[in-house]
């Protein structure tokens, strides 16, 4: 059902990985009552679950590579506000731009970056 969704020029095991987390995310959900979310995984159940180092590095290439496609105007907004947590007015004075600027930064990168997956710059 998703296989329109893989971009060949990303990585195939972060693709599958998520279609697979989902998957078991709505196995669950529809095999266990409300209850039963709020009980603790069993270890078993917490090994599906776990995250590999190596997605994380992989997802974090892949971060830093479309980061680098953008513009310091978009790029320096998202990376300080988004990943690293700053506010938008800590932003704006780290990087000498307006508050206005840096939201605006952040919504044209953002639209910029979806334009970019999706393969239609």
């Amino acid at each position: 059902n998703a296989r329109h969704t893989y971009l060949p020029d990303q990585p195939l095991t972060a693709w599958t990985y998520a279609i697979a987390r989902y998957k078991m995310a709505d196995y669950l959900r529809g095999r266990y009552r409300y209850e039963a979310w709020n009980e603790p995984l069993d270890s078993q159940q917490q090994e599906l679950f776990a995250e590999s180092d190596q997605e994380a590095a992989q997802a974090r290439r892949d971060v830093d590579k479309l980061l680098s496609q953008l513009p310091d105007r978009y790029r320096l907004p998202i990376l300080h506000v988004k990943l690293k947590g700053l506010t938008v007015a800590e932003t704006a004075q780290l990087t000498g731009l307006s508050e206005s600027a840096v939201k605006v930064g952040i919504h044209r990168g953002l639209k910029a970056l979806a334009a970019i997956i999706r393969g239609t710059t």
